[in-house]
């Protein structure tokens, strides 16, 4: 049987009302929070009072730490300062369906369980093996793990799962779009059968609530928002360009508005990499982070763009889940997504924790159909407006964001070539309207005192020969000369 719980039961509660542990309410007043969204306002009690829930919320609200919080809450009398690693078994297992988010809720647990002894340990693939297995054998309370690489410590022996008692599956919808039903099922048969189970997505589709009816029992159900909602926060629009234009579209964008801190979309890696190479030509600081890149280049360019040494991120789908940029303001689609639910994903990168967004879309003609079916999932008529890109930004790199088109290949080739032929980065000067400059009061008038000291100089140096034009004479000692005559 399930229980279910809807937004409008709980009024807004601060976090001191849950009973939470003293360390984590002085992490959590710390990270700069007071009041509890409404997932965490009812997901929170239940996980503490020991409950299997299935939560579902729209990205940004706070779905992490409504789990996290009450997890490490009943963790807590587990925590010890011993240095043996038998004082420190794995009591929690959360599983991520990718290392983009593994890695981002280890840093949200890693905050909140700072200051208590608590041991965390990250897995996922794409990094040597090595520094986690030694990390696991010094021992841990909660792992952190993606499905693949979870099993390759399973298989060499360095876990050890029979005293999990609580699981959580963060993004479930997301690991069975990406084929990971078979091994969620070899490690929950091995994992303790009297557990707490936990089950967060952003959808409650047929698939998830079949798994949910596999590994937990009688859940709480927590439904938040409509289902495939987009948040209310965040401005949607689209622009309707042609396929060659779409890099100029984006290039204006960002100039003219001087964005940074934007996530740019697009569907393929090779597409990525180039729109990556084409920003950084213009002299934009650009990323790019797609599954060709290796664990710790991703970690790299994602630290780079968190810490704003990146202006711009152009990213494919592995960083639609989960991201979290404090203060994103703008969200690209260059490309619309062939999967609806990913638009929902991508957008939900800003406009997070209340803030306000921006989501930009640029489509073609083909791609109208996939904006429609786009509109059909959010229930939402997404607004069109109108592009006016200046010549300037017109025929620069043609190159899209796709893959090759006949005809591109020699003129990349000359460009590499010969890289004098490549333009100069568009000045502002170009498209962007004259603004005065705001005079300081203090320095004009500076400025208009020196101007009248000069006009007084001047006036005074012309007197002599205001004189000689009015017929008078400069007077002297010299005397005229005698005549002969």
């Amino acid at each position: 049987m399930t229980d279910t719980s809807n937004a409008n039961a709980e009024s807004v509660k601060s976090f001191s009302e849950f009973g939470l542990h003293p360390d984590l309410l002085t992490a959590i007043s710390a990270s700069g929070y007071t009041v509890a969204t409404p997932i965490q306002a009812q997901a929170i009690p239940a996980i503490i009072d020991g409950r299997d829930v299935m939560g579902a919320a729209q990205t940004g609200t706070g779905k992490t730490a409504a789990f996290t919080l009450p997890l490490l809450h009943r963790l807590m009398p587990y925590a010890s300062h011993s240095t043996s690693p038998a004082r420190h078994p794995v009591r929690a297992l959360i599983l991520a369906p990718t290392r983009e988010l593994a890695d981002q809720v280890a840093d949200s647990v890693k905050r909140y369980s700072e200051s208590c002894p608590l041991r965390v340990a990250v897995v996922f693939g794409g990094v040597d093996i090595s520094a986690q297995k030694e990390e696991l054998r010094k021992g841990c309370e909660l792992v952190i793990a993606t499905p693949g690489r979870l099993l390759d410590h399973i298989e060499q022996k360095t876990i050890n799962l029979s005293q999990v008692n609580t699981l959580v599956l963060d993004e479930a919808d997301r690991m069975l779009d990406m084929g990971f039903l078979p091994d969620l099922e070899r490690i929950v048969k091995l994992l303790p059968k009297s557990r707490q189970s936990l089950l967060f997505s952003a959808t409650f589709s047929g698939e998830i609530r079949k798994l949910a009816r596999s590994f937990l029992k009688s859940p709480i159900e927590i439904n938040v928002a409509p289902q495939n909602a987009t948040a209310e926060n965040v401005t949607q629009i689209a622009y309707p360009v042609s396929g060659n234009n779409k890099q100029a579209a984006v290039l204006y964008l960002l100039k003219s508005r001087s964005l940074s801190q934007v996530i740019i979309f697009v569907n393929t890696k090779i597409g990525a990499s180039r729109l990556t190479r084409e920003l950084v030509k213009e002299g934009i600081k650009a990323e790019s982070i797609h599954g060709d890149k290796s664990q710790i280049e991703r970690i790299k360019a994602l630290d780079s763009f968190k810490s704003g040494e990146t202006a711009v991120l152009v990213a494919t789908d592995v960083a639609a889940r989960g991201l979290d940029v404090a203060g994103l303001p703008c969200v690209i689609n260059v490309d619309l997504p062939f999967n609806p639910e990913d638009y929902v994903h991508r957008i939900g990168r800003t406009g997070r924790a209340g803030a306000s967004g921006e989501a930009i879309a640029l489509f073609t003609e083909h791609e109208e159909k996939l904006l429609e079916d786009i509109e059909k999932l959010i229930k939402v008529k997404v607004p069109r407006g109108t592009l006016n890109i200046p010549e300037v930004f017109q025929h620069r790199g043609h190159a899209g964001t796709g893959g090759d088109s006949r005809g591109r290949g020699k003129g990349e080739r000359f460009k590499r070539t010969f890289p004098a032929s490549r333009p100069a980065p568009i000045d502002d000067f170009f498209f962007k309207p004259y603004e005065p400059s705001v005079k300081d009061p203090q320095k004009e008038a500076q400025r208009l005192q020196q101007e009248q000291k000069w006009m007084e100089h001047q006036a005074t140096a012309r007197q002599p020969q205001l004189a000689i034009l009015l017929g008078g004479r400069p007077k002297n000692n010299i005397k005229p000369a005698e005549s002969n005559d």
